[in-house]
């Protein structure tokens, strides 16, 4: 399989992406339950929290999208392999033009109508709230006129919200695996929350998009903290 992905065309390529997902969440005793509606046909950013190895594959059971990860995911076991697959744009941290780099890729992956997924965080969090986030490669959007949406995501166990599988602190990938399967009824809420338009963003410029977008995830991530969820399994 792995010769003749590049053969294949996007769409092909686009639907074996949401099927390995699928069947990785799956597999992973993951529930997931979609709200909103991702944009499917024209390139986008998607913004989003940051809470564990999952959420690729969660965006990716809607829409094949290139993350910009760090550098030593591809090196993971299974993981590495079927991030990279799906065209993972690595950024080798520490590096002068690192930045720069990722920017040419996300450029060219937007002329190719593609999404491109960031965790402006720059690293996971327990999924209570969102850290700061850094907001140099919302630039690139905003260049080339391409709409950024905001998704949150929310961890469950079963109804309660839950920092459990969250993958933080030092912890390994083998252990947060571990973790994951001796836990039931994991559950993951995907809000797609509206696009903000590009046209808006270039006239409020960089810093007041990457705000506005972390003000909208903010509000999603912590809602119903206090209370179990509305939604049904």
């Amino acid at each position: 399989m792995s010769l003749l992905f590049p053969l294949w065309t996007q769409t092909r390529r686009q639907a074996v992406h949401a099927w390995w997902s699928g069947r990785l969440l799956y597999w992973c005793g993951i529930h997931v339950d979609y709200f909103g509606q991702p944009e499917l046909h024209k390139p986008v950013l998607f913004v989003m929290n940051h809470v564990s190895w999952l959420d690729i594959f969660v965006v990716n059971q809607k829409r094949a999208t290139s993350f910009i990860a760090k550098s030593d995911i591809r090196s993971w076991p299974v993981v590495g392999w079927l991030v990279t697959g799906a065209g993972t744009v690595y950024i080798e941290r520490g590096q002068r033009h690192a930045i720069k780099r990722v920017a040419e890729q996300m450029q060219q992956r937007f002329k190719q109508q593609q999404a491109v997924g960031l965790f402006p965080e720059g690293t996971t969090s327990d999924g209570f709230t969102v850290r700061p986030f850094h907001a140099s490669l919302f630039e690139t959007a905003l260049r080339t006129e391409v709409d950024i949406q905001p998704v949150a995501l929310r961890f469950f166990d079963d109804t309660e919200r839950s920092a459990r599988v969250a993958f933080i602190g030092e912890q390994s990938l083998l252990c947060n695996i571990w973790l994951l399967l001796s836990q039931p009824k994991v559950r993951i809420e995907c809000v797609f929350l509206p696009p903000l338009p590009h046209a808006h963003n270039q006239t409020q410029g960089r810093a007041a998009t990457a705000q506005q977008a972390y003000d909208l995830l903010l509000a999603q991530v912590e809602k119903g903290l206090n209370a179990p969820s509305r939604f049904s399994t």
